[in-house]
């Protein structure tokens, strides 16, 4: 057996609107952006993740950079694809000679029959033999390490960049979800157009998202506040550069609607929720795990607004793929993964 696993490649692959992250052998390979760098006139790739990361927002017209997953799905086919191949190729301990590549993808919890297969391709035009396919919500509950398999109910709120999952687990499903479109990149827009409300200062994605990563904030007062932060951008009345500060109380009034989203997704998932399920969840908690988990407050908002304790995961970037990573192992035992046959 150990001498077809020298000729089998395994792969559990988290391919997230803002980051994609791989695993290899029980170890994170891959940490990176999930953008590609194309050159407009040849169609070659010139870079992809953080190398393509740079060149985002300041490209000229020979040079684009796509993002190809837009809410959780892919939105570019081919970008996908590029974006894929390029992170496999830089797994620097690759098997030069294996002939079987194995790969688990985790998706979005709502997403359609059609986005499912337009993963599964993707997949087979990087060569892989098998692959599987896990939602979101349970990579992540199996990467905080919770028994999914058990007869008691757990709730996960994973906040990514592109989709908010919010779902109970019991018995190895999913007995209830929602899966809303509001994420950190809405958040990383809700700032873009504050600042262009509130100060007539025009600021980029990368701008927006350093102010979200440094001061962002889900309460407007905060037991330990960070600083204000100088934030660059263009005058929109006089067209030159200019510097505001900016503290986190405004950042709070910016996501305040899109935090308020969540919330009501959050409820609705309680609603619906079995009264047995339910009383496990009083006594449990709701755990949160994504790049949103981290942001400030965002754990007392929700506590207020459920009367339910709240949990963040100790690695919440880490979580799914982490997950995705102990599925892949385990792929004839989990019931709840998706193969090609079962779309």
């Amino acid at each position: 057996m150990r001498f077809f696993n020298f000729f089998t490649q395994e792969l559990a692959i988290d391919l997230g609107t803002a980051n994609t992250l791989i695993i290899q052998d029980g170890e994170i390979v891959v940490d990176e952006p999930s953008i590609v760098a194309i050159d407009r006139k040849t169609g070659e790739v010139i870079a992809v993740g953080s190398k393509a990361m740079q060149m985002h927002e300041k490209t000229h017209d020979n040079i684009k950079t796509v993002r190809p997953l837009k809410d959780g799905v892919i939105a570019d086919f081919q970008a996908a694809e590029k974006l894929i191949q390029g992170l496999i190729n830089q797994i620097t301990e690759r098997k030069r000679f294996f002939t079987h590549l194995r790969m688990m993808i985790c998706i979005p919890s709502g997403i359609t029959e059609v986005e499912k297969r337009a993963v599964f391709d993707s997949a087979d035009h990087v060569d892989s033999k098998e692959t599987y396919l896990i939602y979101e919500p349970m990579a992540a509950a199996l990467g905080i390490g919770l028994n999914v398999e058990a007869p008691i109910g757990n709730m996960i709120i994973d906040i990514g960049g592109g989709t908010t999952e919010i779902a109970v687990i019991a018995l190895s499903g999913i007995v209830t979800d929602q899966s809303i479109r509001t994420a950190g990149d809405e958040f990383t827009m809700d700032i873009v157009e504050h600042m262009r409300r509130k100060h007539n200062l025009l600021i980029g994605e990368r701008t927006a998202e350093s102010i979200k990563i440094n001061i962002g904030s889900a309460l407007p007062k905060l037991d330990e506040p960070p600083e204000q932060v100088a934030v660059n951008g263009r005058d929109l009345i006089s067209g030159i550069p200019k510097q505001v500060y900016v503290s986190y109380e405004e950042t709070a009034e910016a996501l305040d609607k899109s935090i308020a989203k969540i919330e009501e997704a959050i409820l609705k998932a309680l609603e619906d929720t079995p009264p047995e399920l339910a009383s496990d969840i009083y006594k449990r908690g709701i755990y949160l795990t994504g790049g949103g988990a981290l942001l400030r407050g965002l754990n007392k908002r929700i506590a207020e607004k459920t009367k339910l304790p709240v949990h963040i995961a100790e690695d919440p970037l880490r979580a799914v793929v982490l997950g995705t990573g102990i599925a892949i192992k385990n792929a004839k035992r989990f019931t709840f993964l998706i193969d090609r046959k079962s779309i």
